[in-house]
């Protein structure tokens, strides 16, 4: 018996979704806007997971030119049918709302290369795919309700896929506008079909400390949709800001080649306070089926800091959970920037990049000269050597990035040996250091808010 831990992805991997391909298990997430976009990962057992590649990984497959923090790359549907991977997402750019939308991708291979998108007539965001067992695929997403009963109500559609001009066709069908009277925000919503009934799982409450997962079921399709009365069937939100994991929902199931029931979910770890600087990260919890409903982490109630999966195969060498940490060199899948590849920005040199100078800045959504990995520990030490011939206002140096407005910089200048700099939506501070222009840096990464 093998043990997964929780998280299963360490960092910045919200959003999960998985399928099964006869013994091999595969998850994409969410990026927004990072680039490369939609991290894929492969496993065999559900507890160690290898990147393999990106949905979203070269220049003019989609303009994320201009988008800033938590718009570009939401929630993606992960699905396999007839040979072939199928990826559903949104496109968001919250301050131009004509600009991206829905679209699809396929590949052969789930490491890529996907094709370039095609974009579906549907409002909206987090959309899914389902194959029946018929030949019909349906798609399906969450927007704000049309005639809403209550301030930020959602509701979720369904409408036909014919999969050979991967157009929508058909009526659209209003199926669910949450578990609860007040609900707000149903997302990630997922189809799925169990000994001929058809269960919609849907994220509610925001994804936040309110953070929920509901379940509803019918006999067709298109509905009409029930709600399991034991709904949220699994939320942390009664344990208070205190829990060790907060903001559990957004939850995909997949059934493994023995049989039993799993899903896979976002969460976030606090520490420092109420802070959650490691994002969202991608959890695993058994699903067990009790009178015709599922029942997320069965006996507990809660995501369990680890989960025994008695079919996982021995730990091989080399075998991670979520990727490895220590040296990381260019080609490694890990490596991200801002917008747009990191292979168009900066060229790979022995065990580093040559990264060029660029005039955007990490306070404003262009593409700075960044490339980042995500933090994937709540104590983590970085060590980063940095050279560069400095002119007066240029700097080189360290960040730990969240936003355009929350980021920390240790970094060297002409004008001050070195500093570090906080910077914030309210004004920055500078603090600084004596250290050399080139060299070797160590620094602790602080929480920076939430």
């Amino acid at each position: 018996m093998t043990v997964a831990r929780n998280p299963l992805l360490p960092g910045c991997y919200p959003d999960p979704t998985i399928c099964r391909v006869g013994e091999d298990y595969y998850l994409a997430c969410s990026s927004f806007e990072y680039v490369p976009g939609l991290p894929v990962f492969h496993s065999r057992d559900l507890v160690s997971w290898e990147q393999i590649g990106h949905v979203v990984d070269r220049p003019g497959q989609l303009d994320l030119d201009g988008i800033a923090s938590s718009g570009g790359l939401y929630a993606p549907t992960l699905r396999h049918h007839d040979g072939v991977f199928w990826v559903v997402c949104t496109l968001v750019d919250q301050q131009d709302e004509t600009r991206g939308g829905n679209f699809l991708m396929t590949a052969t291979d789930a490491a890529g290369p996907w094709s370039d998108p095609v974009w579906l007539d549907a409002d909206g965001i987090d959309p899914s795919i389902f194959f029946d067992d018929d030949g019909r695929v349906w798609v399906h997403g969450t927007r704000p309700a049309r005639e809403p009963a209550w301030h930020d109500q959602t509701e979720v559609w369904v409408r036909e896929l014919d999969p050979a001009t991967k157009a929508l066709v058909g009526p659209e069908h209003v199926v669910w506008n949450g578990a609860l009277t007040g609900v707000v925000w149903a997302e990630g919503p997922h189809l799925h079909k169990v000994d001929g009934t058809y269960y919609l799982v849907a994220a509610e409450g925001g994804t936040e400390f309110h953070h929920a997962v509901s379940v509803a079921r019918a006999d067709s399709v298109t509905g009409p949709y029930v709600g399991s009365k034991g709904n949220p069937i699994l939320t942390h939100r009664h344990l208070g800001h205190g829990s060790d994991v907060i903001g559990v929902g957004h939850a995909d199931l997949v059934q493994a080649v023995d049989g039993s029931w799993w899903a896979v979910l976002l969460g976030m770890r606090p520490y420092g306070g109420y802070h959650y600087n490691l994002g969202r990260e991608t959890f695993l919890v058994p699903v067990v089926w009790e009178d015709g409903w599922p029942v997320l982490a069965p006996g507990v109630g809660r995501v369990p800091a680890e989960v025994d999966v008695p079919f996982a195969l021995p730990a091989r060498a080399g075998a991670a959970q979520g990727g490895a940490s220590g040296v990381v060199r260019p080609g490694d899948l890990r490596w991200t920037a801002l917008r747009r590849p990191p292979a168009q920005l900066a060229t790979a040199r022995g065990d580093g990049w040559d990264l060029p100078l660029r005039p955007a800045t990490l306070s404003e959504p262009g593409t700075p000269a960044f490339l980042g990995v995500r933090q994937q520990h709540q104590d983590v030490d970085v060590r980063a050597t940095v050279r560069a011939d400095l002119a007066a206002g240029e700097d080189v140096g360290v960040a730990v990035r969240q936003s355009e407005d929350d980021h920390v910089r240790l970094f060297a200048a002409v004008t001050a040996a070195a500093g570090v700099r906080r910077e914030r939506s309210s004004p920055s501070t500078a603090e600084p250091a004596s250290r050399p222009r080139s060299g070797s840096w160590r620094c602790r990464v602080p929480p920076t808010g939430p």
